[in-house]
């Protein structure tokens, strides 16, 4: 099982970042966004694209998809950002679902409803453990999680403008009326979550089920690490993210268990959720 749990690490690392942008999305401006990971899939499905029919190098057309999916999330930041500035949560949350399903549909127009060829943006074995084999993308993956989530809450903790940036999402009326550029810095963060996503989901899709389904859909793993934290703490995200993630490898290794890991996810989400609910169910029950 040591093998399935350093294997799932890959999966877990790209939970994690995942995670980590769930949190900041909803902690900065105010949305659970259900189209984290369908931004970044389509971005390197249009990389794919472009290095089959167009020629393009690999890395050049990563760099591309990266854009790309950068370009989409702040485009949607944008328009929550103007027309949905004083919807609560659940409004500005519901509308990241329509965008998840239209950018599903589309890729299925435009690219079929196959995986797709990615090629290796890092491949072969880092070191090896008691035996088993680590990869590199695991490394990167693992080592991205935490540093990322490390700069976040520096930045948010250490710097003026982190700062801005909390005074967006506690207080954003006080905010603009201190001249703070609400709108161009919520876009930002749109914008800076979405290069990560696609980044991290170039990375990792070579070596997992890359259907464009399959890619969209990690924001339910995501989301069960995010909530971990409460979708507060980017520490807990991180944690959250690397453990399902190991969980899940391990899972995948017994026979008679390896079904689960598909509903592991929900089953964590549905755990937390009651588990958050745990006070107000006893009060009742008293």
């Amino acid at each position: 099982m040591l093998q399935g749990a350093l294997a799932g690490l890959a999966a877990g690392g790209l939970y994690a970042v995942l995670a980590v942008c769930l949190t900041l999305m909803s902690r900065l401006v105010r949305v659970v966004n259900f189209s984290q990971s369908a931004t970044g899939m389509f971005g390197c499905y249009v990389a794919v694209w472009l290095s089959i029919h167009v020629g393009l190098p690999t890395w050049a057309a990563t760099v591309v998809g990266i854009v790309l999916g950068t370009a989409l999330s702040a485009l949607l930041g944008w328009i929550i950002s103007t027309w949905l500035a004083e919807a609560d949560i659940g409004t500005r949350s519901a509308v990241t679902v329509a965008v998840l399903l239209l950018l599903i549909s589309l890729s299925f127009i435009l690219f079929g409803n196959k995986p797709q060829p990615f090629h290796p943006v890092l491949d072969g074995p880092a070191f090896t453990v008691g035996g088993v084999v680590v990869s590199q993308v695991t490394v990167v993956t693992v080592v991205l999680s935490v540093l990322i989530a490390v700069g976040c809450r520096t930045l948010l903790t250490k710097t003026s403008f982190g700062l801005e940036l909390r005074a967006l999402s506690e207080r954003p009326t006080t905010a603009e009326l201190l001249a703070i550029p609400a709108k161009p810095l919520a876009v930002a963060v749109w914008a800076v979550t979405g290069l990560l996503s696609t980044l991290v989901i170039s990375i990792v899709a070579p070596s997992q089920s890359n259907d464009a389904t399959s890619l969209a859909m990690l924001v339910v793993p995501a989301s069960a690490a995010a909530l971990l934290g409460g979708f507060r703490r980017l520490d807990l995200a991180v944690i959250g993210g690397l453990v399902l993630g190991m969980a899940q490898g391990a899972v995948a290794q017994v026979d008679s268990l390896s079904v689960v890991r598909y509903f592991l996810p929900f089953l964590v989400i549905v755990g937390l959720l009651l588990w958050s609910q745990r006070k107000e169910v006893w009060d009742v029950a008293r």
